[in-house]
């Protein structure tokens, strides 16, 4: 489990492809790696990777094909920021602050920045999110776009909107969305759980 606050900004130096995935390695020298073991989880732009080895500032994982073809940013293609960067957290511990929401890095959709626009000191981010999605996404909600655990305000139909306070564009890879850009959604886990029991309610 996560919080969706951001322990650090990593980027990805290296991709070696597997039989059935890929092998990445990933430079974090701001993140406190001296309490990560081998087979521990950290998340990457919200998706929940195991730790296979590790030296000083610098550890691996591998990422299936499954978890490639439902997400975004950990291939080398289609990520934001010219140098594979991506938002990291390590996992929640129970005596942790809870600053975010709960997040279980595992990942429900890509979505499409449709707008990025200065409001003050902040932005206003738009996102489209999969149809299938948008009945999940609830005003003042919780959703967490890239690993980043965010307050939704508007929604209208697939689209809704979140503000970025500058605080939140400095210390994660938020700020190198631009219109078009795709993202890794995850929506909140209550709302997830209630969908499905509506669901299997109906079908009773």
């Amino acid at each position: 489990m996560f919080t969706g606050i951001i322990s650090a900004i990593g980027t990805i130096t290296q991709i070696t492809p597997l039989e059935t995935g890929l092998r990445l390695t990933i430079q974090a020298p701001a993140l406190d790696l001296s309490d990560v073991a081998l087979g521990d989880s950290i998340a990457h732009n919200g998706v929940c990777l195991t730790v296979i080895s590790k030296e000083s500032t610098t550890y691996q994982v591998d990422v299936s094909r499954e978890t490639l073809d439902c997400t975004v940013g950990l291939d080398g293609v289609g990520g934001v920021g010219g140098a594979n960067e991506v938002n990291l957290e390590k996992a929640l511990r129970l005596a942790d602050r809870l600053g975010g929401h709960l997040v279980a890095g595992h990942v429900d959709g890509v979505g499409e920045v449709i707008r990025l626009t200065p409001v003050g000191e902040s932005h206003e981010l738009v996102i489209r999110a999969p149809h299938d999605l948008a009945k999940t996404i609830a005003p003042k909600g919780s959703i967490t776009v890239n690993g980043v655990s965010l307050t939704t305000n508007r929604i209208t139909n697939a689209d809704f909107s979140i503000n970025l306070i500058p605080h939140t564009m400095a210390m994660t890879t938020l700020h190198h969305l631009r219109v078009g850009s795709r993202v890794n959604l995850e929506v909140d886990l209550i709302a997830r759980y209630v969908e499905r029991i509506l669901i299997a309610s109906a079908a009773a």
